[in-house]
Formats: C-alpha cells, sequence, structure tokens
C-alpha cells in the first residue's frame, strides 16, 4: 500500500463509522447536525494525517481526495438518512 492510500484510506473509514454511529444512535431531527461535525472532524483528520506525512510531493492532491471522499461518503449518507427519517 503507498503511502498515498495509507494516509487517505484511514480518513474514509472514520468518516464511515462516524456516519453509521449517526444513523444508529442519534434521533431523526439530530442527522442534519451531526453530519456536518463529522465533516469537520474528517478535514481536522486529514489535515492532521496529510501533515504528518514525510512526503510533501502531492500533498494538495492527497487533501482533495481525502476531503471529496469524506463529503461525497457524507452526502450518500444523507440521502439515506432522509429517506429513512422521511
Amino acid at each position: 500500500m503507498t503511502f498515498k492510500v495509507a494516509s487517505i484510506l484511514p480518513v474514509w473509514i472514520l468518516v464511515i463509522v462516524g456516519a453509521i454511529l449517526v444513523g444508529l444512535i442519534s434521533p431523526a431531527d439530530d442527522y442534519y447536525t451531526w453530519l456536518p461535525i463529522v465533516l469537520a472532524g474528517s478535514l481536522i483528520l486529514t489535515f492532521a494525517i496529510q501533515l504528518a506525512v514525510p512526503r510533501k510531493d502531492g500533498l494538495v492532491t492527497r487533501i482533495m481526495t481525502s476531503a471529496v471522499g469524506s463529503v461525497l461518503i457524507l452526502a450518500v449518507t444523507t440521502a439515506i438518512l432522509a429517506l429513512r427519517g422521511a
């Protein structure tokens, strides 16, 4: 596994775990409160991981890939939770 994948995949996994926890634990009225908090946490984690990686080549690409993947995961989660809450 390359350092690119190794630095992006943990963020996506934690976003998936966070989205599942929001869906299972929070009431339907609070979905739209907690999902942005999961996104904010993923962005902070993204910057922390990417700045800790020793190679700075491709930093912007890795940050962009991690952030866009997190947004897409949470967009799908929002659609699923919107259907479930309706």
